[in-house]
């Protein structure tokens, strides 16, 4: 894609993300409110300069005029292809946007809460939650609340597709959106592989630092079969999903209070918080912060990647009210 500039061609790869991430036509009013979420802002004749030159170049058309635009096979093709400087980073912007929607309430049990979904063939799914079954009850999930819908019902942003079962958990995000509420910044580095020594964490095996990253870091380790989780609940010993975050030293007892709550409301995730610029398994903390170590939200998925069993992960999905899930146990007794 030839574009005149760097700042035109970054308008136009996110109103091309826009409309790749609608399952409708959308006019230049609603692409406008899309484009804010990514940290721009064009009003709406801005937006209809650039959908014209993009109808021209085959990667927008308009169904009919009152319905808005698509993007083309030809503009998906060129999504994937465009701006790989700016796809650099944009796990970072997810978690920071994640972060920011986050408005659950620990206290009330109301508000939102972000998740991950996966797609699992019907046919696979109750061997996957056998497998699942035992992760969370081994606690490497950041909740047993869950989510399961069947082909063609809306998760969030997404729709099942035919044929398949839906499967939402919570994403590690929720932590971040927590601390956030109450005030406390988060440093998100990076997301790992962690290795487990007799049930407890050892040090990071792998690593893929978000600002660095276009998608989630536990979709790539997931893909690439490197987590032994189903090994650490049997043995004690081997790799888990993690992830590291640091936090001001003078925040780490208001975000022990925290923690406690979440818990309380069936929301863990903090594997373990360092001491005051001390290294956290065997990563160095910077001066003055504290490493803190979440659990990874698709660890459940991953387990059952191990076990042969495929599916299609959406990490840092979207948020979903915390009144919509449920433990993982109904889930297990309705499709298992």
């Amino acid at each position: 894609m030839s574009f005149e500039n760097h700042a035109i061609e970054q308008k136009k790869f996110y109103i091309l993300k826009a409309l790749g991430d609608s399952e409708k036509p959308l006019g230049s009013r609603a692409i406008a409110t899309q484009l804010q979420k990514f940290g721009i802002r064009l009003d709406e004749s801005a937006v209809r300069y650039h959908l014209r030159l993009m109808d021209e170049k085959g990667l927008t058309g308009m169904i009919r005029h009152r319905d808005g635009r698509i993007i083309t096979e030809y503009g998906r093709t060129e999504l994937k292809r465009a701006l790989v400087s700016d796809k650099v980073g944009l796990a970072m912007s997810r978690i920071e946007t994640l972060a920011f929607g986050t408005d659950f309430d620990p206290d009330t049990l109301t508000g939102s809460l972000p998740v991950n979904i996966s797609f699992f063939h019907r046919t696979d799914f109750k061997k996957a939650l056998g497998v699942m079954n035992s992760v969370f009850q081994a606690g490497f999930s950041v909740s047993d609340r869950v989510l399961a819908a069947d082909e063609g019902e809306r998760m969030g942003e997404l729709i099942v597709p035919p044929g398949m079962v839906g499967f939402a958990t919570v994403c590690s995000i929720a932590i971040n959106g927590a601390l956030l509420k109450a005030g406390v910044p988060v440093n998100s580095k990076f997301g790992g592989v962690l290795q487990m020594r007799n049930h407890r964490p050892l040090r990071f095996v792998e690593l893929i630092y978000y600002t660095g990253s276009s998608m989630d870091p536990s979709e790539i380790f997931i893909r690439a079969g490197m987590t032994k989780i189903s090994q650490v609940h049997e043995t004690g010993d081997g790799e888990i999903l993690a992830n590291f975050r640091e936090i001001p030293a003078v925040c780490q007892t208001l975000t022990s209070e925290i923690a406690s709550k979440l818990e309380k409301a069936g929301i863990g995730g903090i594997i373990l918080m360092g001491d005051v610029s001390k290294p956290v398994c065997e990563i160095p903390v910077d001066v003055n912060r504290v490493g803190v170590v979440l659990i990874g939200g698709l660890n459940p998925v991953a387990a059952a990647r191990e076990a042969g069993i495929e599916s299609e992960s959406h990490a840092m999905s979207t948020l979903v009210t915390y009144d919509s899930l449920v433990k993982f146990s109904e889930v297990y007794s309705k499709w298992g």
